[in-house]
């Protein structure tokens, strides 16, 4: 007799769909025979680790047979000098993700809704059906939230209200003055999360600090992460800055040692490298300016972002080109990209910005693999 597992599983899980990530260039490599494969595809930093993240993690790597230290006290303490916010007030998470979920975890259940916008981050919808949970999905506003509309969606069994600014996979962006009108009509008993996964790549004078809104709005969360501009997507390090009771109670649901000791050692000795973090910013603002003037002499629509990515719209000659088949061609040109499917955008793929000659070898091939289609 064979038991129907699926059928024991909450009933917001039986319906999950796994998340899909970008690609990785072994994969490729294996399934086509390729060499010097380009990934552009995870938003990863194309610089790679900081020299001195290496090295504090190959130290640590000696005290590996040890568990770490859970409560994450030199990483806590330098986030708090370089933020200027209480340890109390942060949570560590196995990147930013866990950190969504601890948020998931500690706010929703059936009975209970989140809200979050159309084209926004899909670990939203797949935390929240999790918890058997509802979610309120609102329509967009250019590609980006529009949280009017989100304000408006707000219901009597709402906990929780995700916004990512920038947004991924679009790159908009939220301004001070309509952030700040949002949070003034959010009850207080509604979890505004913002989640700031890129923003040290955002050079704009009108863009939100969200630790700013912390003291004068107890029911925000920050969320931010090392995997983007501090390169250390591999060892999955992300933070939650917020009141400390919301701190307490997300620590209560946190798994002990979520984040291993050459992670903690890492993202401690990162902070400390102002030129790589420089070096970051400016190699992903010419990236940026590169594929959008390519983009543009190729006449093909994108999204301007101030992410490290930019979603374009697949066409030829101004008409749509089946995003999965340009996907496809380029994979066979070397180079992995991301399908934004799942994102409710069929005729879009996101491109990670990449080193210059890793940009031109996207612009190069692109335009032959529409040709061919």
């Amino acid at each position: 007799m064979s038991c129907d597992f699926i059928a024991l599983a909450n009933a917001g899980v039986q319906a999950l769909q796994p998340y899909q990530p970008g690609k990785p260039i072994e994969e490729l490599e294996r399934e086509l025979g390729l060499k010097n494969v380009v990934k552009l595809a995870s938003n990863e930093n194309p610089l790679g680790a900081s020299e001195m993240a290496v090295e504090a993690c190959r130290q640590a790597a000696e005290g590996m047979y040890l568990y770490p230290d859970s409560s994450g006290f030199e990483l806590k303490n330098k986030l708090s000098d370089r933020l200027k916010v209480s340890p109390k007030q942060i949570t560590l998470g196995n990147g930013s993700n866990d950190v969504l979920d601890l948020i998931a975890r500690a706010f929703l259940q059936p009975g209970r809704s989140a809200v979050f916008s159309q084209h926004a981050f899909v670990v939203y919808p797949i935390a929240v059906q999790a918890c058997g949970a509802r979610a309120i999905v609102t329509p967009a506003k250019d590609w980006g939230h529009d949280l009017d509309v989100m304000a408006a969606a707000i219901e009597d069994d709402t906990r929780v209200v995700f916004i990512a600014n920038p947004n991924n996979p679009t790159g908009t962006w939220i301004k001070k003055a309509e952030l700040e009108a949002f949070l003034a009509k959010v009850p207080e008993n509604v979890v505004v999360v913002l989640d700031e996964a890129y923003v040290e790549y955002v050079d704009e004078p009108e863009y939100p600090n969200g630790l700013d809104y912390l003291a004068g709005y107890p029911n925000v969360i920050v969320t931010r992460t090392f995997s983007k501009a501090y390169g250390l997507a591999g060892l999955r390090v992300g933070y939650a800055i917020s009141s400390p009771e919301i701190c307490d109670l997300l620590n209560r649901v946190r798994a002990p040692f979520n984040v291993s000791t050459q992670a903690l050692a890492a993202a401690v000795a990162v902070l400390d490298d102002a030129d790589y973090l420089q070096k970051s910013r400016e190699v992903n603002a010419a990236g940026l300016k590169q594929l959008g003037e390519g983009f543009d002499q190729l006449g093909i629509e994108w999204i301007p972002s101030v992410g490290n990515f930019i979603s374009f719209r697949t066409s030829k000659n101004g008409e749509p080109v089946d995003a999965g088949k340009v996907y496809q061609g380029l994979l066979h040109k070397g180079v992995i990209v991301r399908p934004v499917g799942v994102y409710d955008m069929p005729n879009f793929l996101r491109v990670s910005v990449g080193l210059e000659s890793e940009n031109a070898r996207f612009l190069e091939v692109l335009p032959q693999v529409l040709e061919a289609l």
